[in-house]
């Protein structure tokens, strides 16, 4: 078993990603950002991303209601269809879900993030939450049926409704369900880098304890993404992938350890 994150960068080769999980000869799951082309719609309809940095040092999207409709344009519909459409040219039996169908994956709603505006702390709501955990009842029922599961946001909270949440974190609960044998996370870059950039600076292999001091030095959206791998490490993952996304063979490549190989 795989789980293969797709990141949402506009540059990422989604031709050669399905082309090679075509061929990968193993089950697999698939979860996907878009959020390149949720800054295009938005700016095509007018919809200002908000992007807000918690008293901790963290950056989220401010997910109102107008920014969920955007979600489910941008992630639930445009990209996932796409991204299942180019799997069925392949002869993939993909299947589009959010964590909002069936129950997928549910989440708690943030009760709220404290930020500083004006001098002041502030709590600011919104509809966005972290997982809390995953069917995996529909989700091995999918998979024993021989079809690929193409997952995005949004989640499903306690009352119902659809709301925003990081993919890296919906990776680390997935694979607390399904113990997947490698996690591959692609993106737009050769994998870690040193400096942010510099392609040449890759780091090739992290271990758990350096991961772990890379994780409380850096800031703003990268640090929630590094407290999520280390999440995901700390929690069994036997190999992990950081790979590069844009290139002609990006699951091949990252199967054959180029990228950052965190073990």
């Amino acid at each position: 078993m795989l789980l293969i994150k797709i990141g949402g960068g506009a540059a990422v080769n989604l031709e050669g990603i399905t082309e090679d999980l075509a061929g990968i000869g193993k089950p697999f799951v698939v979860i996907h950002g878009a959020n390149a082309l949720r800054d295009e719609l938005g700016e095509r309809l007018g919809i200002r991303k908000q992007v807000l940095t918690s008293v901790s040092g963290y950056d989220s999207v401010y997910s109102d209601a107008e920014a969920v409709d955007l979600i489910l344009m941008a992630y639930a519909g445009l990209r996932n269809k796409r991204i299942v459409e180019l799997f069925q040219r392949r002869g993939v039996n993909a299947i589009g879900l959010t964590g909002l169908d069936g129950a997928l994956v549910r989440g708690r709603r943030n009760p709220g993030i404290r930020v500083r505006e004006g001098g002041k702390t502030l709590i600011r709501r919104d509809l966005s939450g972290k997982p809390a955990g995953v069917n995996g009842v529909l989700l091995r029922q999918l998979l024993d049926q021989g079809l690929a599961p193409v997952l995005t946001i949004p989640i499903v909270d306690e009352r119902g409704f659809a709301i925003n949440s990081e993919n890296d974190d919906i990776l680390v609960a997935l694979n607390a369900e399904l113990h997947a044998e490698m996690v591959v996370q692609l993106i737009e870059a050769p994998g870690f880098l040193e400096a942010p950039d510099d392609p040449g600076s890759l780091v090739p292999r992290m271990s758990r304890t350096e991961l772990e001091r890379r994780e409380a030095a850096v800031s703003g959206r990268m640090k929630r993404k590094m407290l999520a791998l280390g999440r995901l490490v700390r929690a069994g993952s036997s190999r992990v992938v950081i790979a590069d996304g844009r290139v002609e063979h990006p699951v091949r490549d990252a199967l054959a350890g180029r990228g950052t190989v965190i073990e």
